[in-house]
């Protein structure tokens, strides 16, 4: 038993030690041979034709890229340069403000000055006419006192005819307005709209029509006060219109009725609204004229009689003409006839725009570059203060009054 355990622990032994032994032997590795790497095959032409078209794609690509970045940074410098014009603009209106109401004030501080020292001289001319009726006393004091202050209230009252100050502050309220009315349309404009170098230079185009019609100095550059005839006041810049020959498309907006309307519209402003303020404008104007002489004639007339005579007869001239020189000043100044005439100049020059507006925008000879024909119809509405079915029977009724040759009796604007 002891030989047959023997037997197997060594037949056991050379077994494990043949399988460490298989299992520590390394087996040859193969040879391998290094191999030249074959060259590519000739690229045919229809792939380079392919592969061109591909780098001509990339290129086209990298080109609009190049396009849409230029065209960004052009919208960026035409929105840089609004932003500068609108806080120009806004500048612009609180100088108007601020020079209306300072000229409101000379209006109000003058004519209070020029009527109490006239009245002043002419109670000094009654007191020396009364004491000179068979008194035997000498006013001289009072007669050459008086014709100071006669003097000095003729030489204010040329001053203040000559500027007007109700009209230059009608002219700043109108400035005013407009120039806020420009200030949102720009403000618009940036937040809705991308801008481009068109609409920077429409916008200062504006802005210089807007300083010539309503300018801020008095000296040099100051509005003509007593012109021959009224001129309506142009604060827009004028527009170069396309004459349109061809037949009417009907696209954006625009149909052929509503362009007959349109003209139709202008027409009735042409012979009503436009006819008539510039009627009374004229009115205004003449009335204007009138008392700016008179004033000054009175005043300096009272001064004469004061001086160079010491009757009573003269001291009582000179009161009853300072008396009617207080009243002309008041009706002129204080009744602000030369704001009434600009108020009238101002309106005549808005039924001008809106003329001028409508016939351009009709005048464009591309239908597609005008502005949409339903938004234009509101707008022109708004501005005369009507509803689309009213504007519409005006220029029907505009049409049938000129078929039927009765002139029209109804007013383009209900706002004014």
């Amino acid at each position: 038993m002891a030989s047959l355990q023997a037997f197997n622990f060594l037949t056991s032994s050379s077994s494990s030690s043949k399988q460490i032994h298989a299992a520590i032997s390394v087996p040859k590795l193969p040879a391998i041979r290094l191999a030249a790497p074959k060259l590519q095959p000739q690229i045919s032409s229809q792939e380079l034709k392919t592969r061109g078209g591909f780098m001509d794609t990339i290129s086209k690509d990298v080109n609009k890229t190049q396009l849409v970045g230029e065209s960004s940074s052009v919208s960026m410098a035409a929105l840089q340069q609004l932003h500068a014009i609108l806080e120009a603009v806004a500048d612009r209106v609180e100088m108007h403000k601020n020079i209306g109401e300072q000229r409101d004030s000379w209006n109000t501080l003058l004519l209070n000055s020029i009527n109490m020292m006239t009245l002043t001289a002419t109670a000094m001319a009654g007191v020396a006419a009364a004491t000179g009726c068979g008194s035997g006393v000498s006013p001289m004091g009072l007669n050459l006192a008086s014709t100071v202050m006669f003097l000095s209230a003729t030489g204010m009252l040329v001053l203040m005819n000559k500027i007007q100050p109700s009209q230059l502050v009608e002219e700043q309220r109108n400035a005013t307005r407009l120039f806020k009315l420009l200030e949102n349309q720009i403000k618009t404009l940036v937040a809705v709209g991308s801008p481009s170098q068109v609409d920077v230079n429409d916008a200062m185009e504006k802005v210089l029509a807007l300083d010539k019609a309503y300018p801020l100095p008095l000296l040099g550059v100051m509005l003509e006060k007593f012109p021959e005839n009224l001129q309506p006041a142009v604060w827009w810049p004028r527009n170069k219109a396309k004459r349109f020959n061809g037949e009417m498309k009907s696209n954006n907006g625009w149909t052929k009725e509503l362009e007959m309307d349109m003209r139709e519209v202008v027409e009735v402003i042409k012979r009503k609204d436009s006819e008539e303020y510039e009627r009374l404008g004229n009115k205004a104007l003449k009335i204007n004229k009138v008392l700016a002489k008179s004033g000054p004639l009175l005043t300096a007339f009272a001064a004469l009689a004061m001086g160079c005579s010491n009757g009573p007869w003269a001291a009582t001239m000179a009161a009853v003409a300072g008396a009617l020189a207080s009243a002309v000043n008041t009706l002129e100044h204080g009744g602000q006839v030369g704001m009434v005439f600009e108020m009238y100049r101002n309106n005549a020059g808005f039924f001008k725009l809106v003329q001028e507006s409508i016939e351009s925008t009709l005048d464009e000879s591309d239908v597609e570059r005008r502005e949409n024909g339903e938004l234009f119809e509101m707008k022109v509405a708004l501005q005369l203060g009507r509803s689309l079915s009213e504007l519409r029977d005006l220029a029907k009724n505009s049409r049938y009054s000129r078929v039927g040759g009765v002139p029209i009796d109804e007013f383009a604007s209900k706002l004014f």
